[in-house]
């Protein structure tokens, strides 16, 4: 076993993500569903999307897919979405405008799974159609979700750091929340990955910061402290990777040293990639989903009849593929 080399996964984002330029409405907050002139606004359907949040690039990625969708078919689009991933409250305020104002469809992504059941049911009664993207709603209704296969991204993550480990040595997780069912996903992905495959990891610490990098990094900083010859980190998405990353640097520890991979992209993601900061990422396919949820709500409202569940990707990026053209369309900047 390498001595201290740590392995910290970013979770990842996909996207012909030079889009992103034109998604504005980066820094979040309630005031992003004013984007609706953007849609294809010649008449045809009204279509809203309620996301998790802003507060990551993975958000405007996929607002670019749904914008680019929605201009092809000629449809209203608004996107809205809280300005962070534990704002529930704030997205279920959101949700309720969206059903209030009798859009053709919703496309919606649950940071609660439960809170949300009885605005689908209201939803339901309005007879209102719902998509779903990235994470469900526990809900009977508008089971039709396009989003990441959460459990086979963990794995994938799992099985780059294990090969990078040779097999054995110390984990920590660091996942961005314990109700969220894409964290959840990952994490046990990633985990059940490690025990049925590679039973000489040890997996030593799991804790959750929200998604926010600098409680991820708090969290990483103590993890490293309390265990002095820690070989991994695996950071469940764009937060909880930059955070492990910046931990790492703020302690004074050198490039590789800890060996780093997490879920998204994002340019601190990719310098790190690049540096050797970081061994790697998994990356999503956002735009993808973007599109897909908009082709759906269509689909729906039209009467057609829709998989419940459509799995849009992952994909595993390092150094050494990190520039392959098809890699560089799933990676944002």
């Amino acid at each position: 076993m390498r001595k201290r080399k740590a392995t910290v996964l970013l979770a990842g984002l996909s996207a012909a993500a030079l889009a992103l330029a034109g998604c504005a409405n980066g820094d979040g907050g309630g005031d992003n569903g004013d984007n609706g002139d953007n849609g294809g606004g010649d008449g045809g359907y009204h279509i809203i999307l309620v996301s998790k949040g802003f507060q990551h690039q993975f958000w405007q990625a996929v607002q670019a897919g749904a914008q680019e969708e929605a201009d092809a078919q000629g449809v209203t689009m608004d996107f809205d979405g809280p300005a962070s991933e534990t704002q529930v409250d704030n997205q279920l305020q959101m949700l309720q405008t969206a059903i209030d104002s009798g859009p053709d469809a919703i496309g919606y992504a649950a940071l609660d799974p439960e809170a949300c059941l009885p605005l689908f049911d209201q939803a339901e009664a309005m007879d209102i159609p719902i998509v779903q993207f990235d994470a469900a709603c526990n809900s009977e209704y508008g089971n039709y979700l396009a989003a990441t296969d959460g459990v086979a991204a963990g794995a994938l993550a799992a099985e780059n750091m294990a090969e990078e480990l040779g097999g054995e040595g110390t984990i920590g997780v660091v996942a961005h929340s314990q109700i969220n069912s894409t964290s959840i996903e990952r994490r046990d992905g990633f985990i059940d990955y490690m025990e049925e495959n590679h039973p000489d990891i040890e997996i030593v610490d799991v804790q959750y910061g929200d998604g926010d990098h600098i409680e991820s990094a708090d969290i990483a900083r103590a993890m490293i402290n309390a265990n002095p010859d820690l070989d991994g980190l695996y950071g469940t998405n764009e937060g909880s990777a930059i955070g492990i990353v910046n931990a790492i640097s703020e302690l004074g520890i050198d490039p590789g040293e800890i060996a780093v991979v997490g879920f998204d992209s994002g340019s601190a993601q990719i310098e790190a990639i690049q540096d050797g900061s970081m061994l790697g990422a998994v990356t999503q396919d956002p735009m993808e989903i973007g599109r897909l949820t908009i082709r759906n709500a269509i689909a729906l409202i039209e009467g057609e009849e829709l998989p419940e569940f459509t799995d849009t990707g992952s994909f595993w990026y390092d150094a050494d593929n990190i520039d392959d053209e098809d890699i560089r369309q799933m990676i944002y900047e």
